[in-house]
C-alpha cells in the first residue's frame, strides 16, 4: 500500500514468509485483479509490484483488521 515494491523489498518486509509462499500470494493477487506486475528495463532487469485501484480500495478494511488484531492481542 506504500507504492511499488520489488520482490526483494516485499520479501524483506515479510521475513517469516518463504519466497515460495510470497510468489504464490502475488500470483493469486494478480489473478484477482488486485495487483499488477511491471518489468523495468536495465541491467539487471527489475520487476515492480503495485496495487491496482481495486487493491487500493481494500486499504481501509486492511487497516481496520490490523487495528482489531492489535486490540485482541492486547487483551491476552
Amino acid at each position: 500500500m506504500h507504492g511499488p515494491r520489488s520482490f526483494t523489498e516485499l520479501a524483506a518486509g515479510l521475513p517469516t514468509l518463504s519466497d515460495k509462499v510470497l510468489t504464490e500470494r502475488l500470483t493469486g493477487l494478480e489473478r484477482q485483479g488486485l495487483r499488477r506486475r511491471r518489468r523495468r528495463g536495465g541491467f539487471p532487469a527489475r520487476t515492480e509490484y503495485s496495487l491496482t485501484p481495486a487493491g487500493l480500495s481494500l486499504r481501509p478494511l486492511l487497516i481496520e483488521l490490523y487495528r482489531t488484531g492489535e486490540t485482541l492481542q492486547a487483551l491476552r
